[in-house]
């Protein structure tokens, strides 16, 4: 079954749950219930919207492997309705949705992807003859739960920047109400699967940071685990893109990058499971902040971060500590005649002193001093 479902054997499978089970906080011993979760049918309604964004998260969500996402995401839970992935348009798209509202309510899950415009009673996006506004709030009227992924959902992202000519909104300003958010340009898939996995354990929502952030992947500031940080601390630094300190890795704090005050996990499970480095860091590029409100897509890309954790020493380290160097032939030869010259010196001073005391003897005696 585990086989034919989600194309991968039972060890496999079981390394999963067990790495789902640690990605939530959970004990060990909870691995079994988490992967009864994830077999146990049925399988919980999902209803997925999209308003103002780039499908950015989606196409994120698309690209996870250990499993392939889209082959987990599809089996482990019921789809019902996305815009992008499903088959049906039009009207049979909206019937679909109304179907699974009425046959899963108060259970169903509702995922919204994108900020929601409201300049103008909304309607610079319409859905179905009605507006983003209207839309989220029936949806979300009899979900069980609703996430807000990527940080257009959770903040408003991109399309609130100035001077936001839509009012672009986040979920829970339009709601009225908080909702859980997983921000983020685009969000690392695997924060929005174990949220739903946690779910689908427990029965319940994993807890929350005070933005609504689940906080097994918002905890920690990206500063205090970038594999850049030992340069921060040492005080070497890349001052312009391309320069020796750039291309040898250094921090890249003074290049504006917002680790120092970001709260994400980004550093430590990386992107696209392509190996180290996979993230925008590591690729060499200064954090913009995309996970946190008012500073992704709101304070200059290039500007300083607040250090939130830690003050950089008054004095640093120079970038490049001079290298020593063994003795050269030349070198060599140089301490010798230094030596040779001292040694000749001191010859000469101690043969003039010698002279001068036989002088003063013969002043002393009237008699020529032994020679």
């Amino acid at each position: 079954m585990i086989e034919e479902r989600f194309g991968m054997e039972r060890r496999s499978f079981l390394k999963l749950a067990a790495g789902i089970t640690a990605a939530i906080g959970l004990p060990i011993t909870a691995v079994p219930a988490v992967a009864r979760a994830m077999t146990s049918a049925p399988r919980p309604s999902v209803i997925w919207l999209h308003f103002q964004e780039c499908t950015g998260c989606t196409e994120s969500l698309l690209r996870a492997e250990h499993p392939t996402l889209e082959k987990l995401i599809l089996e482990l839970i019921s789809l019902d309705y996305h815009e992008t992935l499903m088959a049906a348009a039009g009207h049979q798209a909206e019937l679909a949705r109304r179907n699974a509202m009425a046959a899963h309510e108060g259970k169903y899950i509702l995922v919204v992807e994108g900020a929601l415009p409201t300049r103008d009673n909304g309607v610079y996006c319409q859905i179905g003859g009605k507006t983003a506004i209207e839309l989220v709030k029936e949806v979300a009227a009899d979900a069980a739960a609703v996430i807000a992924v990527g940080s257009c959902a959770s903040w408003g992202g991109m399309p609130s920047t100035k001077p936001n000519p839509t009012g672009a909104s986040s979920v829970a300003e339009v709601l009225g109400k908080p909702v859980l958010n997983i921000p983020g340009c685009p969000p690392n898939p695997y924060n929005l699967l174990t949220t739903v996995v946690h779910y689908l354990t427990l029965g319940e929502l994993p807890a929350l940071d005070d933005k609504g952030r689940p906080k097994f992947a918002y905890r920690r500031l990206i500063h205090d685990h970038c594999e850049r940080r030992a340069n921060f601390d040492a005080g070497r630094f890349a001052v312009q893109f391309g320069d020796e300190g750039h291309r040898q890795g250094f921090c890249l704090y003074k290049l504006g990058c917002k680790g120092p005050e970001t709260y994400a996990n980004c550093p430590s499970i990386l992107f696209g499971d392509v190996g180290s480095g996979a993230w925008p860091v590591g690729c060499g590029h200064p954090c913009i902040g995309c996970t946190e409100k008012g500073i992704g897509f709101e304070k200059p890309i290039h500007a300083l971060a607040e250090l939130l954790s830690v003050t950089p020493p008054t004095q640093f380290a120079r970038p490049a500590e001079p290298q020593g160097k063994g003795s050269t032939l030349a070198t060599v030869g140089t301490v010798a005649a230094i030596g040779g010259l001292a040694v000749g010196i001191g010859a000469k001073i101690a043969r003039n002193l010698g002279d001068h005391r036989e002088h003063q003897e013969e002043e002393r005696t009237g008699r020529p001093a032994k020679g």
